[in-house]
């Protein structure tokens, strides 16, 4: 697969009256806006890359997942970063994800569930904003990285 270099442009939004919001969504089936929402961030089949402007949704992009089978920590929030993505929704999401993504300028939210439909109406909405780690990784940071069983 041929590699393109990305020219990254800035804008000040200030300036521009109706900007282009990208929103890349964990998604498990690719079937457009019917897709069904992962709930693993990292481990889902797909993201669904949705540009909406105001509150119009312009195009949708599902790519498969390049790190589906098997990733480092920290490759997926690049590989979303490198898309382009302004917003990311999941159904759950690790801690060091989240913070990669804040320290990026990405805004997160987890909780996502239903269609990408549905979860774009409760975002676009302002009901999709928090982003807490899954309960897994809270655990897993807890103990040290190591599960305990009782």
């Amino acid at each position: 697969m041929a590699v393109t270099s990305q020219v990254t442009v800035t804008f000040n939004l200030q300036q521009v009256e109706q900007h282009i919001v990208r929103i890349a969504i964990s998604t498990e089936t690719n079937q457009g806006l019917d897709s069904r929402v992962a709930h693993h961030f990292g481990r889902c089949p797909y993201y669904a890359f949705i540009d909406v402007e105001g509150n119009e949704v312009q195009e949708v992009r599902i790519i498969p997942n390049p790190f589906g089978n098997g990733h480092q920590p920290g490759q997926v929030p690049q590989y979303i970063l490198s898309q382009g993505a302004d917003v990311m929704l999941s159904g759950g999401m690790g801690y060091r994800a989240i913070a990669l993504f804040e320290r990026s300028g990405i805004q997160v939210a987890t909780g996502a569930q239903g269609t990408l439909r549905e979860t774009l109406t409760r975002f676009l909405g302002g009901e999709l904003r928090e982003a807490a780690p899954c309960h897994d990784s809270v655990e897993h940071r807890n103990n040290g990285g190591h599960h305990h069983h009782h």
